[in-house]
């Protein structure tokens, strides 16, 4: 297996069923993960970091060799559509599970893709490589090697046209070409197995509309677009796009549809896609089992298309912060607990929540990895009961330690335009209400902080040594109120209470704290005020606390690691730190100083010391994830330092550069 995490655990489960053994391959950085865990053998690759590694085709192949391999899986990842690893891999005597190498070659280039397709009269854009050609705005500029939504970029007039066209070369280091920009388009892609004995068979279509960064994180099937008439001429224009290309294998042909139903191919991704799981449900057939069949020189062992059973929809949690955005996270991932899972890995037998995770509790979430964490799916005899599935799953989950997508899945599954089918590429530009916390009513958040404080104070009178009998801030003489300061996401708050002689809570408060105004030994002289809901403490333990609030009971799961407190309840999820009484001051930092946003690799810099810069302007890039991301001047000004280059490594709060602003 060429690849890591998540989609190897799914390739090695189906292979377990079918009784081939599975090797695994890893960096140091991975030595511990689950894919490495799960393979019936491993080898470690040479190469020090994960991109010198995994993406190494040379170590790929002396790994199988070593391990007695016959085959080679390539994953869902770059080593799957490069021809030169396919050629290889066939050279060095092995069985290539992908698509052929000369078809994958054609593959690397859009407009030759385009081209052949057009020939056979699938419907296309118009391709421009001229500026001068150019018929009129809005248009897309796309590299013409690109994948993953890298380089896009929306040009609306003439006048930024050759700028932007420049640009976009310069991002991506390839050729780029232009073709008109589609409004409120939706994103269609059938997916297809074809086999070396001419059958091609389509898989319906899945629905791949909302996305951030133009890359998917919801996918569903069928489309709520999708009457079976459309359906049919989808998989028609797939089939023959797939025979013009001679493509054989599993991948995806990827169409643009508007509003009247006319659509043109995309591009067809030459891989096992990440949302191959909600095909799997609704036709009932293994994908992998197929793709590996067909690597065999087998045939399809279907007429024709699968009827549809049901209703798909998947979601991809990733470390990433929708409301910074997009920014990924790391970190470790204390806990990753998802309720009520039917399956994982593998097709359901019955409708249910299936999951495909690349990590568990105590994984590390590194910068050079993908920042998708695991992939959520319901199935369900309607497409309401598998929104509503997946959101009460999503919301009842528990995922501590890194900030993920996972209140934002939860508001597009609920929001009305997407009941109602109405979703486009643009759905989450639209509709910036969907990056609101769930936790956000005011005292929804009042009472997770009094539950955290409530479960620390538990957990200290279970560690006492003397007196872990007495209710926990009891005085014979009632003095002033238990507190507790912690940094939530909206800044540092301010919990007290006061507890009476029998255990009951006597009274509770809640204040937020101006950050320039904190003195933690200050605090906690707020009186108890009468507008917080009458809270009667039914159970208060270290780990789960139970109150009734104006008659109803709410259960609040309190999971503590260090300073830091995640509460979990059916109001939403939220991690309060515990600050301290007297902190350390921190030091203060130079005038000007850009500092790394997050952990990874320099890729870029395009400015040097002494240079004067405009606000705005692009500095330098940092590659984390998989993705590249910008770090802009400010304001305008001199470079005054620049410590970094392209290829150092940095972690978050390192100087990037110091700028002398004007």
């Amino acid at each position: 297996m060429a690849d890591r995490g998540e989609i190897a655990r799914r390739v090695f489960a189906t292979c377990r069923l079918v009784g081939i053994e599975t090797v695994a391959v890893y960096c140091d950085a991975d030595s511990d993960a689950p894919h490495v865990a799960e393979a019936d053998y491993a080898v470690r690759l040479d190469g020090g970091t994960p991109r010198s590694s995994y993406l190494r085709g040379d170590l790929i192949i002396t790994a199988a060799q070593r391990s007695g391999a016959n085959a080679i899986h390539p994953g869902n990842g770059e080593l799957a559509e490069d021809p030169d690893f396919a050629a290889a891999v066939a050279d060095a005597g092995m069985i290539w599970v992908g698509a052929p190498p000369k078809t994958l070659g054609i593959l690397r280039s859009k407009t030759e893709t385009k081209a052949l397709v057009a020939e056979a009269r699938v419907p296309v854009l118009p391709s421009f490589t001229d500026p001068d050609e150019v018929p009129g705005f809005p248009v897309l500029i796309k590299p013409d090697n690109g994948a993953g939504g890298t380089g896009l970029r929306v040009v609306r007039d003439a006048t930024t046209l050759i700028e932007a066209i420049a640009s976009t070369r310069r991002e991506v280091g390839s050729e780029v070409y232009c073709e008109p920009y589609v409004e409120d388009v939706r994103h269609i892609e059938v997916p297809i197995l074809a086999d070396e004995h001419g059958a091609v068979v389509p898989f319906g279509e899945r629905e791949c509309s909302i996305q951030r960064r133009y890359q998917k994180i919801v996918e569903e099937t069928p489309s709520p677009a999708v009457d079976p008439g459309l359906r049919e001429e989808l998989c028609r224009a797939a089939i023959v796009a797939v025979r013009a290309l001679g493509y054989v294998g599993a991948g995806a042909v990827e169409f643009l549809l508007d509003a009247r139903g006319d659509f043109w191919f995309m591009e067809l991704t030459p891989t096992l896609q990440a949302d191959h799981a909600v095909t799997e449900c609704v036709s009932g057939y293994d994908l992998v089992r197929l793709q590996l069949l067909v690597a065999e020189g087998g045939s399809l062992p279907m007429p024709g298309p699968p009827p549809i059973r049901g209703h798909a929809i998947e979601v991809r949690i990733c470390a990433e912060d929708p409301a910074y955005a997009w920014l990924p996270a790391t970190g470790t991932l204390h806990r990753f607990a998802v309720p009520d899972v039917a399956g994982r890995f593998r097709p359901l037998p019955a409708p249910g929540l299936r999951l495909d995770a690349g990590v568990e509790n105590g994984s590390v979430i590194a910068a050079h990895q993908d920042s998708t964490l695991a992939k959520l799916v319901a199935w369900a005899p309607t497409r309401q009961e598998a929104a509503r599935m997946l959101a009460s799953a999503l919301t009842r989950s528990q995922i501590h330690g890194v900030a993920t997508n996972r209140d934002l899945l939860v508001r597009a599954l609920r929001h009305h335009a997407f009941r109602t089918g109405d979703v486009d590429t643009g759905f989450l530009d639209r509709r910036p209400e969907v990056f609101a916390p769930l936790l956000s009513a005011v005292d929804a958040v009042r009472l997770s902080c009094l539950a955290s404080a409530l479960a620390g104070a538990a957990a200290r009178r279970a560690e006492a040594a003397v007196l872990a009998a007495v209710p926990s801030g009891w005085r014979n003489v009632p003095s002033g109120s238990q507190t507790a300061v912690y940094d939530g996401p909206a800044g540092p708050v301010e919990v007290g209470y006061r507890m009476n002689r029998h255990g009951e809570l006597a009274g509770w408060w809640v204040r937020t704290v101006d950050p320039e105004e904190l003195d933690l030994a200050g605090l906690g002289q707020a009186p108890v005020v009468d507008d917080y809901p009458e809270t009667v403490v039914v159970r208060a333990g270290d780990e789960q606390v139970v109150l009734d609030v104006n008659g109803i009971r709410l259960t609040f799961n309190v999971h503590r690691v260090g300073e830091v407190s995640y509460v979990d309840s059916p109001e939403g999820s939220v991690a309060l730190r515990e600050l301290s009484r007297f902190p350390m001051p921190a030091p203060e930092a130079v005038e000007g100083s850009l500092i790394a946003p997050l952990p990874g690799a320099v890729r870029r810099v395009l400015v040097v010391p002494g240079q004067r810069v405009r606000a705005g302007e692009l500095l330098l890039t940092l590659e984390a994830m998989k993705l590249e991301h910008p770090v802009h001047a400010p304001s305008a000004g001199v470079v005054a330092s620049l410590p970094v280059h392209p290829g150092t490594e940095v972690d978050t709060g390192e100087l990037l550069a110091v700028l002398d602003p004007e």
